[in-house]
């Protein structure tokens, strides 16, 4: 299956996805959670940084 053809289909439209069609989007989707989660994770740490660095300054 191409990407092409993943991308013109829409999970509205009247028929239903194929197992591979189905499977090429679960991955999809699941790539782009980690991504996600690993960026908000970065940014989280980097926010507990700085509060630490505004609290507590150079000690």
């Amino acid at each position: 299956m191409s990407e092409k053809e993943i991308n013109a289909y829409r999970l509205t439209s009247m028929e239903e996805p194929t197992d591979e069609m189905l499977a090429y989007i679960m991955r999809e989707v699941a790539e782009e959670a980690k991504e996600k989660y690993s960026k908000a994770i970065e940014r989280y740490f980097q926010e507990i940084g700085e509060m630490y660095q505004k609290q507590y300054g150079n000690n």
